[in-house]
């Protein structure tokens, strides 16, 4: 009997089915991932959030596949070839690729040269010959000819019969799993340079001449192979043998032979079965495994490059907020100016202008009085400069005005401006400053950033952030689906105050939309801050149940009820008053009283409604209230004095700022408008199997720089501060790993034909060769 979609997403998370089929109850009546991994607990038996996306996505898939199941099951049906053994095997198929395998016999497709075949009366002489090989095919073939339907002479009658069995062979279900099985395991990945591409295909000359595992290709490999392929630089194959020719028998021949029981034992029709099983290798099967691994594959690449990206956008969405600052935001530039703005501490332009002091204008010291100005009149406490063009020549000239004026309390700050230029030009920002240049709002986005990250990139498209793998070779609706999802869980982990936030941000906040959001706006605007989380309930269209999704995410600070400013849910309320009524203690006095709070017996106030995993969040809550997860704000200290690559020497010891934490290694901003590379295998001083076990976004490190190639823009890095710059030839400094040449192809060689001999197969005198071969290759 098939599983429960419940029953297999159980099993994948190693809990109870009952806490599945919970959450998938919640899912279905509308219910988000952070509200019910945050309200929730109790139904769900406490599955957190990340158990609750992986819920979430696979219950996608699962129906998906299940949808897909009834339409075969219903074609199969129609075409009166259901019996229950098919049937059972379709119900039992838990991937997709298993489904199309078992539906490929029945599956309607054009007029094939075996349907042809089989109107001819064919079908008994591939019957007969696949049943008794004693029997000659020569002989046997003269009772089907049938000048009528095409078949004039012994040469076209087993022609046609081997196009039955060929198609036979193919659409075996069992045997397709097998083969993709054994090719998975035991292929090679080879990629080759397409002849005459040289020079056009330079950027990709690293895999001109590649070969490597098939099962181990990790997925930055993967998707730069498939760029360059995509591209028309070089074409992909799976080998078995690095040296196999074009002749040479295959492994798998000898495996279908195998699994239809073909062997050469010198009867009459086996040397024509194993022709027919050679054909259906190179003409049906060879393409289509490989077209379908290799899809496989780029799948796989594409997951762990979104899962790459997605855990890079959360690092730097919950990046350290330097916090409610008057802040100057520098954008950068040379001829074009520096553009300037100066937003209060909560995020509101109070002045804005350019700067010229850089060539060719050079007007260095009219900036100088303009931005000393300005850091007058309005208490300016952070400057914000933009990372782009000209940021290092911008940060020098900072520096110096702050070193004449030691009285600012001033500091400076480089960030990160990608996507900037994304929001500048978007249709909120024309909205928020209609009366202000693109360029300026550029500006603005940049000191926001430094303020409060989070709250500024939710304006953005996550995929323009600009820390992703290969974003742009990737599933475009899998990767927005799954930054959505890290948008959400992040805006509702930390929270938002409704009575400050744009509607980008609040329009994150679970169970609310861009029309809601912009409601809620409207109506502040109209009608003053909100005075109470019930007050939402004047919102057009913001029902109760909205209220129930959104509430607990939403904040109003110095509200008429005190806890409207923390994670506490309304509906909790009632048993935050009883917590206070027993004590004889107001509300607001609970809060913040860790002592009174650690002596509260927890189980004193568990009700059929309320679980003890609710009263306990509840309790720390009140005595953190609206506690924010990011950690404390920190920044990197460029080197003055470097500020290009060629400033650069080995074996310098410099601060930087993670920018991108890919799979092979992390990019480090140093100051020098290009990001460093610390190759995984030099990120700490034990081996790792992922960079992130060290490192993240937004994290200020110190790196040793190993090498650098001024013609190719590289900078090799080290967090290994001991190591020495003349061993970076011997260390990977941001080349691949793994040995290139004989290691993967010896060890490959010879494998794939073992393997198959191992299965019991006795094949043809030609696959006995080439397992002769392989064995003496060995």
């Amino acid at each position: 009997m098939s599983k429960s979609i419940s029953q297999r997403i159980a099993e994948e998370l190693a809990v109870n089915e009952s806490q599945i089929s919970a959450a998938i109850g919640l899912l279905d009546d509308g219910a988000t991932v952070p509200f019910i991994s945050r309200y929730r607990k109790e139904v769900t038996g406490g599955l957190d959030d990340t158990q609750m996306r992986h819920i979430d996505e696979r219950l996608r898939y699962l129906r998906e596949l299940d949808e897909r199941r009834a339409a075969i099951l219903k074609s199969i049906a129609e075409q009166d070839k259901l019996n229950p053994a098919l049937e059972q095997a379709l119900l039992e198929a838990d991937t997709k690729n298993r489904l199309e395998d078992l539906y490929l016999p029945y599956k309607p497709k054009r007029r094939t040269k075996a349907q042809i075949a089989r109107e001819a009366g064919l079908e008994p002489l591939a019957e007969a010959l696949l049943a008794d090989p004693q029997q000659s095919p020569e002989a046997l073939a003269e009772s089907y000819l049938n000048p009528d339907q095409g078949i004039a002479d012994i040469k076209a009658a087993l022609d046609g019969a081997r196009q039955i069995l060929m198609e036979r062979f193919a659409e075996d279900a069992d045997l397709l799993a097998r083969l993709r099985s054994f090719l998975l395991e035991n292929a090679l990945l080879a990629s080759r340079l397409v002849p005459g591409k040289e020079a056009e295909g330079a950027k990709f000359r690293d895999y001109f001449e590649h070969t490597e595992p098939l099962a181990t290709t990790p997925s930055h490999r993967a998707l730069a192979m498939f760029r360059g392929r995509n591209e028309g630089f070089l074409q992909l194959d799976l080998l078995l043998d690095p040296e196999e020719k074009p002749g040479d028998a295959h492994p798998c021949e000898a495996m279908i032979a195998d699994h239809w029981s073909i062997r050469d034992a010198g009867r009459a029709a086996d040397r024509w079965l194993a022709d027919s099983v050679r054909w259906t290798w190179r003409v049906k099967l060879l393409s289509h495994l490989q077209t379908d691994l290799l899809t496989q594959l780029r799948e796989r690449a594409e997951q762990e490059a979104i899962g790459v990206f997605a855990r890079n956008l959360k690092d730097l969405l919950l990046a350290a907020p330097a916090g409610a600052h008057v802040t100057i935001g520098l954008d950068p530039g040379l001829r074009t100016g520096v553009k300037l703005a100066v937003v209060d501490a909560t995020g509101k332009v109070v002045d804005h202008g350019a700067l010229f002091p850089h060539p060719p204008q050079k007007r260095t010291r009219e900036a100088s009085a303009e931005l000393l100005r300005l850091i007058q009149k309005h208490g300016v406490e952070l400057i914000a400069i933009g990372n782009g063009t000209a940021s290092r020549e911008t940060d020098k000239f900072v520096g110096d005005l702050l070193q004449e004026h030691p009285e600012l309390n001033c500091r400076k700050v480089m960030v990160n401006e990608s996507g900037a230029s994304i929001y500048s030009a978007s249709e909120f920002a024309a909205r928020e400053f209609p009366d202000l240049d693109v360029t300026i709002r550029g500006a603005v986005s940049i000191a926001r950033r430094l303020q409060d990250p989070l709250a500024e990139l939710v304006k953005i498209d996550p995929k323009s952030i600009g820390v992703g793998q290969y974003q742009h070779d990737v599933s475009q609706v899998q990767l927005a689906r799954q930054l959505d999802a890290v948008v959400e869980d992040c805006v509702n982990a930390v929270g938002v105050d409704v009575n400050t936030a744009s509607v980008p941000l609040l329009a994150r906040v679970s169970g609310l939309n861009q029309n809601l959001a912009n409601n809620i706006v409207a109506l502040r605007d109209q009608a003053g801050s909100f005075a109470s989380r019930r007050d939402l309930l004047q919102v057009p269209r913001f029902g109760e149940k909205t209220f129930e999704q959104a509430a607990g995410f939403l904040r109003i600070n110095n509200g008429s009820n005190p806890l409207d400013a923390s994670a506490v849910h309304p509906e909790s309320y009632p048993l935050v008053e009883r917590i206070a009524e027993r004590q004889q203690r107001s509300l607001s006095s609970l809060i913040g009283d860790s002592a009174f709070l650690r002596s509260v017996r927890p189980s004193d106030y568990v009700t059929e409604q309320v679980g003890l995993p609710t009263v306990l969040d509840i309790l720390r809550e009140l005595d953190k209230p609206g506690r924010d997860p990011r950690p404390e704000f920190r920044m990197a200290s460029f080197q003055d004095g470097v500020e290009k690559i060629a400033d650069l020497k080995p074996d310098m010891v410099l601060e930087g700022t993670v920018t991108n934490v890919t799979n092979f290694g992390a990019f480090v901003d140093i100051g020098v408008h290009q990001d460093g590379l610390v190759h995984i295998s030099v990120l700490a001083d034990r081996f790792i199997k992922d960079p992130h076990e060290v490192v993240k976004a937004g994290d200020v490190v110190k790196v040793k720089v190993m090498e650098v190639d001024l013609e190719r823009k590289r900078i090799a890095l080290s967090m290994r501060l001991n190591d020495k710059a003349q061993d970076a030839a011997r260390q990977p400094g941001g080349r691949r790993q793994e040995p290139r040449g004989a290691g993967p192809k010896s060890a490959a060689r010879g494998n794939a034909t073992r393997k198959a001999a191992s299965k019991g197969a006795e094949p043809s005198t030609a696959l006995a060769a080439a397992f002769a071969r392989a064995r003496s290759d060995r």
